[in-house]
């Protein structure tokens, strides 16, 4: 059955008004009949009294007339005006003149009167006015009580059963709020609201319509980047063939267009790691170690820190044997290592250190750059983001290839400006310990 909120609070609410008519019912039928059980007694027990003129009360048992003030005052007097029986005897209500009903104040009470009579007798009976208003009080509460009783049992019932089905709601925010942006799973649907379902069931179409806009973005990609390589690869042909040609100033021009041909081949490069590491199949892993793989970029990039004149240190506390795609962790650490070599000043530093804290590797790359402007932490992983001073080289794609790397591997990655007073950048990339060891290049 499909649930529902307007139902659900329908069903209880019914319910609940439902069991408490029945109570009222029962509570004011119950108040109603003990109430009037006792004064109908007492009146049974008196009018048998009177009936019998010149019996005493003394012969009725004392019993069922516990309350004396619910005794009526009852006078009889004869044709001449004379009084043939009074009862209660201390008790004189005034006869009254008319026929009929009444009201009559006597012994500094309010008493309700009904005379009949003729020529032979008058028949005058009273009756205090505190006792039908004692009789009115009752009945009133027993009919409110249980209305008064319903008010904060009501909060209690509709409030559970909301609740419980707003849980289901903050399920559902829950789930969504767990979902990563690559997620192309829809939302599930079972268990939700009716009055909920068209919305979720939008959020899916909008999920699979963004996924069709994504999908195709890194189709285009992909294909572009493909398309561009091979004329890319025949104009650095071409610079090649040009270099050394003798002309005067033509190995500079050629020098230059070759740099901008390498810089071109090195953005397609990077867009096609980028589609390859957005897609949702992942790379056959194994166990390497970190300390190797961080000599290897080391080395690399040795080269370019030497015409730079920037010193790199290492520093291997500890080692560390990780499971993932080693071609790809190499490239996340290559280019951690080589925008530190690029961003740092000449005679500048760069430590490359490899420690354990907690049982979990970590890497730190730490360089004496002029660090990250200010709100650059927020968008630093950011495609096309170059936080750089713009006439350093680079295409400010490898800190987005990067985490998209340490996603896959379930590595935590971070690079902030450096917090011990001095400039520059620190990055730092901590893997999973055995004990909580992702899947081989998880997704």
């Amino acid at each position: 059955m499909t649930n529902s909120l307007r139902r659900a609070a329908l069903i209880w609410m019914t319910g609940l008004l439902t069991i408490v008519g029945i109570g009222a019912i029962l509570v004011a039928y119950v108040y109603a009949r003990d109430e009037a059980a006792e004064f109908l007694d007492g009146q049974l027990r008196q009018i048998a009294l009177t009936a019998g003129t010149g019996l005493s009360p003394a012969a009725g048992s004392a019993v069922a007339d516990q309350d004396p003030e619910d005794r009526f005052a009852i006078t009889i007097w004869d044709g001449a005006g004379r009084v043939v029986n009074q009862s209660p005897p201390d008790v004189r209500i005034p006869r009254q003149a008319k026929p009929g009903f009444g009201y009559v104040s006597a012994g500094g009470e309010s008493w309700r009167v009904y005379t009949v009579g003729d020529q032979a007798r008058t028949v005058q009976v009273a009756q205090r006015e505190t006792v039908r208003a004692e009789i009115a009080d009752s009945a009133a509460l027993g009919a409110a009580a249980p209305i008064l009783i319903v008010i904060p049992l009501s909060w209690l019932v509709v409030g559970w059963a909301m609740n419980r089905m707003i849980g289901r709601l903050n399920d559902l925010a829950e789930d969504v709020a767990a979902r990563s942006a690559k997620a192309t799973e829809p939302i599930p649907i079972a268990g939700v609201p009716s009055e909920v379902k068209p919305l979720v069931e939008s959020m899916n179409g909008l999920i699979a319509r963004l996924q069709a806009a994504a999908e195709a973005q890194r189709r285009f990609l992909a294909d572009a980047a493909h398309e561009l390589r091979t004329p890319l690869a025949a104009m650095q042909i071409q610079v090649e063939n040009l270099a050394g040609g003798g002309v005067a100033g033509q190995d500079e021009r050629v020098a230059a267009l070759a740099a901008g041909v390498k810089r071109a081949g090195a953005l397609v490069n990077q867009l096609l790691s980028l589609e390859r590491l957005e897609g949702s199949a992942a790379g056959v892993g194994g166990t390497f170690d970190v300390g190797a793989l961080l000599l290897d970029c080391v080395a690399d990039c040795a080269p370019l820190a030497l015409v730079n004149d920037v010193d790199i240190g290492i520093d291997f506390t500890a080692d560390a044997k990780i499971q993932g795609v080693e071609r790809d962790v190499r490239a996340l650490f290559a280019s951690l290592i080589d925008n530190a070599t690029r961003y740092t000043p000449p005679g500048g530093k760069i430590d490359v250190a490899l420690s354990r804290r907690e049982g979990r590797p970590v890497v730190e790359i730490v360089d004496t750059g002029p660090g990250l402007p200010k709100g650059a932490e927020t968008r630093i992983f950011d495609r096309f983001y170059r936080g750089a001073p713009h006439d350093t080289e680079g295409t400010g794609l490898g800190l987005a290839i990067a985490r998209r790397i340490a996603e896959r591997h379930g590595f935590e990655l971070t690079v902030e400006n450096r917090a011990d007073g001095s400039n520059g950048v620190i990055a730092r990339v901590v893997m999973p310990s055995d004990a909580d060891r992702p899947g081989v290049g998880a997704a």
